[in-house]
């Protein structure tokens, strides 16, 4: 038979167990609300934060210590993450991160005003319960459209649409702004990185055909320019065992007729000039026909 006193013992830990655990499975950060909500006593959580297993954020809001501190900022200070922070934190490609976090708040909020972050107060696109402290992937790429300029917010929803976060189908069925609905008219699906995304509209002056992803000589080319002329973008990943096989496949192409033009990153981001030149020259010569 065990004791009474460990009885008691094991039932207290059970329960400072299980606000821990609900706390985690909250992402780190949880409302008071919520918790006594799911059956967890008050007295258990004052007692978690007085033993330092929580941390009190303000009133009516806990985190664990090893939260996610834009999670405790957040609750903290009333706010949603959203824009290019929230972004970032599902692993959109995102091409400059903010120099400060981007959160929403409800309007005439004197809290978020106080904030060192960049606050946006427009109408969410999709509401937001009470007690939310990340925005849904809608929510996000709306802000965006109204913050970014139009190349990067576009860089940030295709991202999304190659994640499967979201599609342009649900998205066209929201009560969209303006921009925003340009860069779902301009947003292609098939993109394979946020780098394709920034090239194809670079060169839609052009007037040549473009086409990404096109399979050929058994792998696929970033992008086909006219019949003949491939553009291949390497990402920070083009090394080792993959850049190997990347030149043995530039060599197959050329062999087969291609012309290719092998740009990275940095060229795409940061040195674009001397790219479209190069591709100009390409296309001036007649590269890109067969």
């Amino acid at each position: 038979m065990i004791p009474l006193e460990e009885r008691r013992d094991a039932a207290a830990r059970r329960r400072r167990d299980g606000v821990l655990a609900a706390v985690a499975r909250a992402g780190g950060v949880s409302s008071v609300a919520a918790l006594k909500q799911g059956g967890h006593s008050r007295h258990v959580i004052d007692r978690l934060c007085a033993d330092g297993a929580l941390l009190r954020l303000r009133k009516g809001w806990v985190a664990l210590p090893t939260a996610d501190p834009h999670l405790m900022a957040a609750a903290r200070h009333g706010v949603v993450l959203t824009c290019v922070t929230q972004a970032e934190r599902l692993g959109l490609f995102v091409l400059h991160s903010p120099a400060t976090p981007h959160v929403a708040a409800p309007p005439h909020s004197g809290r978020a005003g106080r904030l060192a972050a960049t606050v946006h107060w427009s109408t969410p696109a999709v509401p937001r319960p009470p007690g939310t402290l990340v925005d849904g992937i809608e929510n996000v790429l709306v802000v965006i459209a109204g913050c970014l300029p139009f190349e990067d917010a576009l860089v940030v929803w295709e991202s999304a649409f190659r994640r499967g976060l979201t599609t342009p189908a649900a998205l066209a069925r929201l009560n969209l702004p303006t921009g925003a609905r340009a860069l779902l008219e301009a947003a292609d699906v098939f993109s394979d990185s946020g780098l394709e995304t920034l090239v194809v509209p670079r060169l839609r002056w052009l007037g040549l055909p473009l086409r990404r992803q096109v399979w050929i000589a058994g792998h696929r080319v970033d992008l086909l320019i006219g019949e003949r002329l491939v553009l291949q973008i390497d990402g920070a990943t083009h090394t080792g065992v993959q850049r190997t096989s990347d030149i043995a496949h530039d060599a197959e192409l050329m062999l087969l007729g291609y012309h290719v033009i092998r740009v990275g990153y940095e060229q795409v981001v940061h040195r674009w000039p001397e790219v479209q030149e190069r591709i100009m020259r390409a296309v001036a010569q007649g590269l890109h026909h067969a």
